[in-house]
């Protein structure tokens, strides 16, 4: 299956994601919270540096819960910025 290429804005809402992930996360380590959301380190750590830009909606539900987040936030926070 070949995947079809991420928009540049699909890249930036993956960045603003993983930023606003890492500032939940505060002084948690990564291992901690990737360990109660159920996923790998490494898994976090890619979508924290927008490597990973669109996870899976449960990986990114699963990590709203481990850091205290509601999903509306993430919406509102990761939305499109206005031109």
């Amino acid at each position: 299956m070949v995947r079809t290429p991420l928009t540049s804005e699909e890249r930036e809402r993956g960045e603003r994601l993983g930023r606003l992930l890492r500032e939940a996360r505060g002084g948690r380590s990564m291992t901690d919270v990737a360990a109660h959301a159920g996923i790998s380190a490494e898994t976090l750590r890619k979508i924290e540096t927008g490597r990973a830009p669109t996870p899976a909606f449960f990986t990114v539900a699963a990590l709203a819960d481990a850091l205290g987040l509601s999903m509306d936030q993430l919406v509102v926070r990761c939305a499109p910025l206005a031109a």
